[in-house]
C-alpha cells in the first residue's frame, strides 16, 4: 500500500474527526486544522507524529499560508485535500440573518476554501498529482428554507470546484462532494432530534474512507455523493 498524505480542514469534530480515524487507521499519514487549540491539543494526544494538527482559522489567508509552508517544508504537497471546514447558519429567513453571520459563512465556506486550495494545490500541481475534494452538501445541488446563506456558499463551491477542475493539468483531480446526511452538530441545528436517525460521522466514514482513497484523474470535474 502506498501511504498517502491528506489534509484535512475541520479536523477536529464530526465528518473531519471521523476522516482522521479512518485514515490513521488505514496507515495514511493525516495533516489537519482546527480554529480550537484545546481541540487541536486533543487531537495531537490522539494521533502521534507522523500526523500533525495546528489551529488554524482557514478564513485568514495569512494564517493558511504560513501553515501551507510549513507543512509543504516538512512533508510536502498532500495527496488529497480535503476542504472539509464550514459553517452553517441558524435556522432564520434570509432577511433575518444578521450581516455578521452571512459573512463569516462566506469566510469560512467560500474564502476558507480559496485560502486552502491557493497555497497548497500550486505544490500539488508541481508534484503533477493529486486530488481535491471540496465538501459540499445536498444543499449545494437544492435548497431548503431557513438555510439560504449556506446553500448560496455550496452552491458557489460546486461552481468553484467544477471550474477549477478545467484548470488543471492532466494526472489531477477537483471534486466537489457531497457528504450525504449525516448525524453531526450541524445537522442538529438544522432538524433537531430528527437528525438522531441519520448514520453517525463514525459509520459515514465506513463508506466514505474508501470512497476519497479511490478518487483519481478520471474524477475531474465531477460532482459526487458519499451514498450510505
Amino acid at each position: 500500500m502506498t501511504v498517502q498524505r491528506i489534509l484535512i480542514t475541520g479536523a477536529s469534530r464530526g465528518l473531519g474527526l471521523a476522516m482522521c480515524d479512518g485514515f490513521v487507521e488505514c496507515g495514511h499519514t493525516v495533516f489537519g486544522c482546527s480554529r480550537s487549540s484545546e481541540a487541536v491539543s486533543v487531537l495531537t494526544d490522539r494521533f502521534a507524529p507522523p500526523h500533525s494538527f495546528e489551529v488554524v482559522d482557514v478564513a485568514d489567508d495569512k494564517n493558511v499560508e504560513a501553515w501551507a509552508h510549513r507543512v509543504l517544508k516538512e512533508h510536502g504537497p498532500p495527496d488529497l485535500l480535503l476542504n472539509n471546514a464550514a459553517l452553517i447558519n441558524e435556522n432564520a429567513a434570509l432577511w433575518q440573518v444578521p450581516p455578521a453571520d452571512f459573512s463569516q459563512l462566506l469566510d469560512v465556506n467560500i474564502k476558507g476554501v480559496y485560502h486552502v486550495i491557493r497555497h497548497f494545490v500550486p505544490a500539488m500541481i508541481e508534484a503533477e498529482c493529486g486530488v481535491i475534494v471540496n465538501f459540499s452538501s445536498g444543499w449545494g445541488r437544492s435548497t431548503a428554507p431557513g438555510v439560504a446563506p449556506y446553500c448560496a456558499t455550496k452552491w458557489a463551491i460546486e461552481g468553484l470546484t467544477r471550474a477549477l477542475a478545467d484548470e488543471l493539468p492532466a494526472g489531477m483531480a477537483a471534486v466537489p462532494l457531497n457528504p450525504g446526511i449525516v448525524h453531526t452538530d450541524m445537522l442538529v441545528s438544522c432538524f433537531g432530534a430528527g437528525a438522531a436517525t441519520y448514520p453517525t460521522p463514525a459509520q459515514w466514514a465506513m463508506q466514505a474512507v474508501p470512497f476519497l482513497l479511490d478518487l483519481g484523474p478520471e474524477h475531474n470535474g465531477q460532482p459526487l455523493t458519499v451514498t450510505q
